[in-house]
């Protein structure tokens, strides 16, 4: 079995990667909360906008955390094609859910919940398509349960963040919401991580890989300059009508909540029994 270290650069590539989850995580939600109260083009625009940075946090906080991975002894390389591809499902997975939210006309908890467990699912799916994509000399092994455990905290994590973003008023709510989210998809990483064992085999052919520093580490840095530099772009635009910056200011507002009407009594019960 090989040994595995999963932060050969102390608490840098952690560090880094946490920050680049929350700032996907707060655009994407404060793009969200704006989408929902737009219309046609714009609302889908902001729900690309939305899609695009939690994508593009999620697989650059996985990439830059996997810069601190090594299994001792061996050298660690990528495939081009899965690395390209995890980045792809992780933006359309991720879109499918936050469309969802965005434009689903039925009940509101159906939606989120909906929304919840496909971004989930996507943040799993690119996770473990990232892991698929190394290549070294050896298998890969996974403990079924950490697996499933790790997928449920991505569900859990994209539902509550998404609930406290679309239902918590106030500019707080997103606030609050992306580093919980941070959070989540850092535990969720881990988790994986932790459910991975390598047997060995130096018979395995290792052909085909691309070392991380010539391929994902600029593509990492160049998803991360995009979410930090579209979060500077939007948070001096001014928003309409608030002329306020629309990531930097309050939060958008959310539609007002029906009132609650309550149940009428029954015509019967409020009239006398009449003696025939």
């Amino acid at each position: 079995m090989g040994e595995i270290h999963h932060a050969d650069h102390g608490w840098v590539t952690p560090a880094v990667s946490y920050f680049v989850a929350c700032l996907g995580a707060y655009i994407a939600l404060r793009a969200t909360r704006w989408a929902l109260v737009s219309r046609g083009r714009t609302r889908a625009g902001w729900l690309m906008f939305a899609s695009t940075s939690l994508g593009a946090g999620i697989w650059s906080m996985h990439f830059i955390a996997m810069l601190g991975f090594s299994v001792r002894g061996v050298e660690i390389t990528y495939r081009p094609g899965l690395t390209v591809l995890s980045l792809l499902v992780a933006v359309a997975v991720v879109g499918i859910g936050l469309f969802t939210v965005g434009y689903w006309r039925g009940k509101p908890v159906l939606s989120l919940m909906v929304g919840g467990l496909t971004t989930g699912l996507g943040v799993a799916a690119m996770h473990y398509l990232g892991m698929a994509a190394m290549v070294l000399p050896g298998l890969l092994r996974y403990d079924r349960f950490t697996v499933g455990l790790s997928i449920g905290i991505a569900v859990f994590a994209a539902t509550a963040a998404l609930w406290a973003a679309l239902n918590i008023r106030g500019t707080s709510a997103v606030l609050a919401a992306a580093p919980v989210m941070g959070v989540a998809v850092c535990a969720m990483h881990y988790t994986g991580m932790a459910a991975l064992s390598v047997r060995l085999d130096l018979s395995h052919s290792t052909a085909g890989g691309v070392m991380a520093l010539q391929f994902i580490f600029p593509l990492a840095v160049g998803l991360g300059c995009y979410v930090f530099l579209g979060s500077l772009a939007f948070a001096v635009s001014p928003s309409k009508p608030s002329a306020r910056p629309v990531l930097a200011g309050p939060a958008a507002p959310l539609p007002p909540r029906p009132p609650r009407v309550p149940p009428q009594r029954s015509r019967m019960s409020s009239r006398r029994t009449v003696r025939s």
